[in-house]
């Protein structure tokens, strides 16, 4: 029977994460597996306008998994993912402009929202989608520290317009129920999962 070590080492797909983003090749990198980057381009804005929560992020994630522009050798499993901020029955993309984030930030203030991630696997031959979800909790923002915020660190990359890595997660979150990676961008623990059983 192989060690984890073996299985890690000699995981039998050639991995491609198709995205740009630093902070989930950070995340896929501390699990331990090889992989090399090719940012999938896709509109992020294309949704359905009939789904809601975890419908959007899965149907992105496999959009994005769509738009990939190469074919997928027999050894190669494709990576994409996306997040989405959910409060009051309305999904919170990544905001435009300074006035955009302000409003979402003032409209998370006080409140619990869900944060969703989903993650498409695809190869050749099967693809699997899934998702996770976590309930973030903000303290009731002051003015001038969403202002702040907005100012110096520029978070319009980030889906709700804040990323809870950096100085408003720091200062403004009371709570998180589930995962703090799945917040981030990338459910680490069930995306491991998946890949060991793929």
């Amino acid at each position: 029977m192989s060690t984890l070590k073996e299985q890690l080492e000699h995981f039998p797909y050639r991995i491609i994460l198709g995205s740009a983003s630093p902070r989930r090749q950070e995340l896929l990198k501390s699990l331990g597996f090889e992989f090399r980057v090719s940012p999938v381009k896709a509109d992020e804005d294309s949704w359905p306008r009939d789904l809601k929560a975890e419908e959007i992020p899965l149907w992105l994630a496999e959009l994005k998994s769509n738009s990939y522009k190469e074919d997928l050798e027999e050894d190669e499993v494709l990576i994409t993912s996306d997040t989405i901020v959910w409060c009051d029955d309305q999904v919170f993309n990544k905001p435009a402009n300074f006035a955009e984030g302000k409003k979402m930030l003032e409209a998370l203030s006080g409140k619990t929202h869900q944060v969703y991630t989903a993650v498409c696997l695809r190869s050749a031959r099967k693809h699997v989608v899934f998702y996770d979800v976590a309930n973030v909790t903000f303290k009731n923002l002051k003015g001038e520290e969403i202002e702040y915020y907005l100012t110096h660190f520029n978070p319009y990359d980030k889906a709700g317009g804040y990323g809870v890595q950096d100085w408003i997660g720091f200062t403004g979150i009371k709570k998180i129920e589930g995962s703090f990676y799945t917040v981030v961008g990338l459910p680490v623990r069930h995306l491991y999962e998946e890949l060991l059983k793929f």
